[in-house]
């Protein structure tokens, strides 16, 4: 199963409409808690990407095709980057707004707001 595979810092590399379907935060959290560090997908339910980035799981939209199972992969939020490290590719992603970028920095928007007390940024 799943959850037996996965180890902290590990990526989910999904296709289209990723995490369609519940509009429960309680499916990006469990992805989450399991260890999961970051989820790219081709594209992405709008309510999943949102309840990720509150809880403070990145969700970068990047063509996945070039990923294979168990690629090593290294991820930069600033830049926008993914850097295939097993084939050498490097993959790109839409820049992160920076309110959301801050979010993920304190590890989602409770943390974030319990520490700034509001969105001034």
């Amino acid at each position: 199963s799943f959850a037996a595979k996965v180890r902290p810092g590990d990526f989910v590399v999904g296709g289209s409409n990723f995490g369609l379907g519940s509009s429960r935060e309680h499916a990006p959290l469990v992805i989450k808690m399991a260890g999961v560090t970051a989820i790219l997908a081709k594209s992405v339910a709008r309510i999943f990407f949102r309840n990720a980035i509150n809880l403070g799981l990145p969700v970068l939209i990047c063509n996945t095709d070039k990923i294979d199972d168990g690629d090593e992969l290294e991820i930069d939020l600033v830049e926008g980057t993914v850097r295939d490290r097993t084939n050498g590719s490097l993959l790109t992603f839409g820049r992160i707004p920076e309110v959301m970028l801050h979010i993920l920095n304190e590890g989602g928007l409770i943390p974030y707001i319990q520490k700034h007390g509001d969105f001034k940024i």
